[in-house]
């Protein structure tokens, strides 16, 4: 059973910065694509950013665009997320997502293959 385990998730001041980590385990497919989502009360999933296996290449959602680094390991198997200048608004539910299929990689994080249970991250004033 594939599945996804993040980390580095904490309590930290305004101004801040953090990094993710998110492991991929028990499948042998090949992933396509690993992303990082955040989930904030009230309000839809949003996509953090994305990873293409294939080429390493990053897109960035608008939420956090200029302020984060998102990276994966040549085995295509741990997606990192580096965070910087976080402000309160950031306190969210982050977890990753992965899938085998290229199809699905521009899409909510509701349709992906695997989606982890995430770590938490709090940002005070």
């Amino acid at each position: 059973q594939a599945q996804l385990a993040e980390s580095g998730g904490g309590s930290m001041k305004a101004g801040g910065s953090l990094n993710l980590s998110c492991v991929g385990f028990g499948y042998v497919f090949s992933t396509a694509c690993m992303a990082w989502f955040r989930q904030i009360p009230g309000r839809e999933d949003e996509e953090v950013g994305r990873v293409y296996t294939s080429d390493g290449r990053a897109q960035y959602g608008d939420s956090m665009k200029g302020r984060v680094t998102i990276s994966q390991d040549s085995a295509g198997k741990t997606l990192y997320l580096q965070m910087n200048d976080l402000k309160p608004e950031d306190s969210a539910l982050y977890y990753c997502a992965a899938d085998y299929s290229s199809e699905r990689c521009s899409r909510p994080a509701a349709v992906w293959s695997y989606r982890g249970q995430g770590t938490r991250v709090t940002v005070t004033p």
